[in-house]
């Protein structure tokens, strides 16, 4: 089969290649014409394609199952990264939650530790933050 291949790669390389005109070329397709016809070659020819078909729905079933295979080993890939993503945020959110949570009390915020906040931002009696607003903008007297 590799030579027969080899062959006939062979005589269209030439046939496309040459350019000894159209004389050439029916002599070439005259011989190519009877040696499809010779009927040791539609015997392989025959052979070959009654082995594709009956090895073709194997073939298919097998690149099938293997391609299921794949699906299912990709899908639990993904379930399994998915797990993890959410196990790492719950676990960041817990962190933060108790950053917070030490940082108040009774759901206030403690008084201490505020040397982080900008100037412009205090907290009241109760713990809670407020803005100083009165040096942003233009100013009460300049609005219309």
């Amino acid at each position: 089969m590799g030579k027969i291949s080899f062959l006939a790669g062979g005589v269209v390389g030439y046939v496309l290649g040459t350019r000894a005109g159209e004389k050439r070329y029916e002599q070439i397709k005259k011989q190519a014409d009877k040696a499809w016809s010779n009927p040791a070659v539609q015997d392989k020819v025959t052979a070959a394609t009654e082995t594709v078909k009956a090895k073709a729905p194997v073939v298919a079933a097998a690149v099938g199952q293997k391609a299921a295979d794949v699906s299912k080993d990709a899908a639990h890939g993904v379930a399994s990264k998915a797990s993890d993503a959410k196990e790492a945020t719950t676990s960041k959110a817990a962190d933060a939650k108790d950053a917070v949570s030490s940082k108040t009390s009774g759901g206030k915020h403690a008084a201490k530790d505020d040397s982080d906040l900008p100037e412009t931002i205090h907290r009241d009696s109760k713990g809670d933050l407020h803005a100083d607003t009165s040096g942003f903008g233009p100013g009460g007297e300049k609005l219309p």
